[in-house]
């Protein structure tokens, strides 16, 4: 279909549209009308919609340092259900608030939700070193850095004093742990005995559960490449579809509870309805982390910047991403209201930590929406509005199986691929810094160390080369903070 953004849009007549909303969002101005807006609303929802099963598959299964799950109880199927439903509700109420203040602040046609990558960063790094919420509390403090870094102008300094090549590979890094992430959850790598990891039940594909798992990939992969919007939301739906039939006639335990071939974390029973439970709003500790044991303030700022930079670099890139495909960008390559852009992503990210959400920050799936003719802020609270009405039906994910949503984060770890061409691999001083950044954290099983290492052995490489006036000073702060981060274990044994 061509897209809606090399299409002549007719001005709007109406007296209506030409009020008070029409010189605020500026509809006749960008050639939008309401009709156009509100299709490319509900387009952006359907097609990032998947969130509202995603997060609580990331963030509401992992237990915290305590071995409890983000509600303050200890992991079991019955506890994981509901701790995933609690994530649902909470993730849909602060993705719905946060869009459409973007809409009425910002007036841009971008949709926010918790961020993918993200939610990942505290779900697998920094939840095993503190509790959940000490590690919101981090989210908190990150999203009010970034807020102060906008307010000042210095956030555009941040931006810059990382190279593009080193961003790129920080994105694609991520993609790569976050399908390892989908992998183990489908059940499709495990430990094994003998090497570190191995395919399925003792290297064979076997099993209801992860039948459902490869199901679910090929469907999503196949709908995915087809444009089917909300792929990958149909792709959820049907395979927990499968899932509930699969276990209404062959009833399987869980992997948990001791069946090698069993679901990895709820089977995907029918139960009874609940009503949405907010209890997660509010449940952070803000300041917990600086004295968690085992943690040195030095290390807990590191992983304030990590989830800083991660947040940072997907917003300017997807505010980009979204002018571009919408012809919202000025001469110079800026969006329109971009100071109201910022201000609302990186308070996204404050109360997503105080909702217990993960840090929300805008959505690439937005171009689907402006694709489909939305040009203001109006399509914003469209999708807005459609996330608060998702809400009633969150306590519907404790029927989503982890082998219905991991495919998922294997094609979005595909997608996340993309930005590996912009390391220019035949210079070794960006390739073996990209190269380690991206091995690093699926192997090392954190996102905070493959970022970490490619930051230092960039600085290295550079003075090696004699070029350590083109390192921005930060880069030299941020990299030095991260050799001792990683030899704490060092520097307490000679101190001891």
């Amino acid at each position: 279909m061509e897209s809606a953004a090399s299409t002549t849009a007719p001005t709007p007549t109406g007296q209506g549209e030409r009020g008070v909303l029409d010189r605020w969002f500026e509809l006749t101005a960008r050639g939008s009308t309401m009709g156009r807006e509100i299709r490319g609303g509900l387009v952006t929802f359907f097609a990032m919609a998947y969130i509202i099963a995603l997060n609580p598959a990331i963030i509401g299964t992992v237990p915290d340092i305590n071995g409890n799950l983000i509600t303050g109880q200890p992991v079991s199927d019955a506890n994981i259900a509901l701790s995933k439903a609690a994530v649902a509700a909470v993730t849909a109420l602060i993705a719905g608030v946060m869009t459409i203040l973007m809409g009425v602040v910002g007036r841009y046609p971008l949709a926010l939700a918790a961020g993918l990558g993200l939610n990942a960063l505290l779900a697998y790094t920094l939840a095993p070193m503190m509790t959940w919420p000490q590690a919101m509390g981090l989210v908190v403090l990150e999203g009010a850095l970034i807020t102060i870094l906008v307010l000042t102008g210095f956030r555009t300094a941040v931006f810059r004093a990382v190279p593009a090549f080193m961003r790129a590979a920080i994105s694609v890094g991520i993609g790569v742990f976050i399908t390892f992430v989908g992998l183990v959850d489908g059940g499709v790598i495990r430990p094994a005995q003998g090497t570190p990891v191995t395919l399925g039940i003792n290297g064979s594909l076997m099993g209801w559960p992860i039948g459902i798992f490869l199901f679910g990939l090929v469907l999503a992969a196949v709908l995915y490449s087809r444009n089917v919007r909300g792929s990958l939301l149909i792709a959820i739906a049907v395979a927990t579809v499968v899932g509930v039939l699969v276990q209404t006639f062959r009833p399987l335990g869980t992997v948990f509870s001791g069946q090698v071939d069993g679901w990895k974390s709820n089977p995907p029973v029918l139960g009874s309805w609940h009503a949405p439970d907010f209890q997660l709003l509010g449940n952070v500790d803000i300041f917990g982390a600086f004295t968690q044991r085992g943690l040195t303030a030095l290390g807990v700022i590191l992983l304030i910047f990590s989830l800083l930079l991660a947040d940072f670099f997907d917003t300017m890139g997807t505010v980009v991403a979204v002018g571009a495909e919408g012809r919202l960008l000025d001469g110079n390559g800026n969006p329109p209201h971009l100071g109201g852009i910022l201000v609302v992503d990186s308070l996204a990210a404050m109360f997503g930590g105080l909702g217990s959400s993960s840090s929300n920050t805008s959505y690439i799936e937005s171009i689907a929406g402006v694709a489909e003719g939305a040009r203001t802020g109006i399509a914003s609270i469209v999708t807005g509005l459609c996330f608060l009405v998702a809400i009633v039906a969150s306590p519907v994910v404790s029927l989503i199986p982890a082998e219905a949503v991991s495919p998922v984060l294997v094609i979005v770890g595909a997608l996340m691929m993309s930005s590996v061409t912009e390391i220019k691999w035949s210079r070794m001083e960006q390739a073996i810094p990209a190269f380690l950044t991206i091995v690093f954290m699926p192997f090392a099983y954190s996102i905070t160390v493959g970022i970490g290492i490619g930051f230092i052995m960039f600085v290295v490489l550079e003075i090696a080369k004699g070029r350590t006036r083109e390192v921005h000073p930060l880069m030299w702060v941020v990299s030095a903070a991260f050799v001792l981060y990683f030899m704490q274990g060092l520097l307490g044994q000679i101190v001891a």
